[in-house]
């Protein structure tokens, strides 16, 4: 049972590549500076100060992508500098549906992996499987509603890995569901081996053939779609790197930017020894 476990934790836990988004033999970690704010309406980042009474201080805040705001002071902008703000905010609203859409289908990966492991071990229909997917399937609808504009999303300096923004203790709920899940049918699980040893005719390594194949078409299954997602993160990284760039623009552009830094975004190849792309 072990190996079915790790496994289920890892195909949910895909989901929450959060900062470090791997794929291929890339790296990517986006850090960030402060936390942001995106509703309908602005964007605003703001900065936890430790032994401040007002926890979120706002460095600044861009409204209706046109107007700047920074430390709560409106910033006179020439066209070619409030062009550049349009553009930002432009930027940063197109990642919420690029997050929202890796993160859904890593949610999803989980649900998958979850029937094709305990369908495949305890039968079609089994509670197991039903009722960690009816879990898993909140915690979806969880994370749709927290990557919603018009509901509001909010990001820590944690990033992906913020608890406003995936719900809290996202990864412990996930481990939790499937431990229980696990515990809670350890009975149906024993017989099901039991099943598959009568049928293996007491030969010990048929039996170890036959769970090492049906561990391998699960993991087969789960490297297939993951690399669907794998895809996305690469895109997603990509896209957080232009976000970076802007920013440098905006720090050149507009004096009162110039000492605020957000986000740093660094890429590599596994076999290289330099970065790439830094800050």
């Amino acid at each position: 049972m072990t190996y079915f476990h790790a496994t289920l934790i890892a195909s949910a836990l895909t989901v929450s590549f959060a900062s470090s988004a791997v794929y291929a033999n890339k790296s990517c970690n986006v850090d960030l500076s402060a936390g942001l704010s995106i509703n309908v309406n602005s964007i605003e980042f703001l900065q936890d100060e430790a032994g401040n009474d007002e926890k979120n201080l706002s460095l600044y805040k861009i409204i209706e992508g046109k107007k700047l705001l920074v430390d709560n002071q409106h910033i006179d902008l020439s066209d070619d500098q409030q062009a550049l703000v349009k553009k930002y905010d432009e930027k940063i609203r197109r990642l919420v549906p690029q997050v929202k859409n890796v993160a859904i289908e890593g949610v999803d990966m989980a649900i998958e992996g979850v029937n094709l492991a305990f369908n495949g071990l305890l039968g079609e229909g089994n509670a197991v499987a039903a009722d960690l997917t009816t879990e898993l399937t909140l915690i979806r609808e969880q994370v749709s509603t927290n990557l919603s504009i018009e509901h509001g999303v909010s990001v820590g300096v944690e990033g992906l890995e913020s608890e406003g923004l995936l719900g809290k203790d996202f990864d412990k709920r996930i481990e939790s569901a499937v431990e229980k899940a696990v515990l809670n049918s350890m009975g149906s699980i024993l017989i099901a081996i039991g099943q598959q040893m009568v049928a293996s005719e007491g030969d010990d390594r048929n039996f170890e053939t036959r769970m090492e194949s049906f561990g391998e078409n699960i993991e087969h299954e789960m490297t297939t779609r993951s690399a669907i997602i794998e895809k996305k993160a690469e895109a997603l990284c990509i896209s957080i790197a232009e976000v970076d760039a802007l920013e440098e623009q905006l720090k050149v552009e507009i004096e009162p930017l110039a000492r605020i830094n957000v986000f740093t975004v660094t890429q590599k190849n596994y076999e290289e020894e330099s970065h790439p792309t830094a800050k």
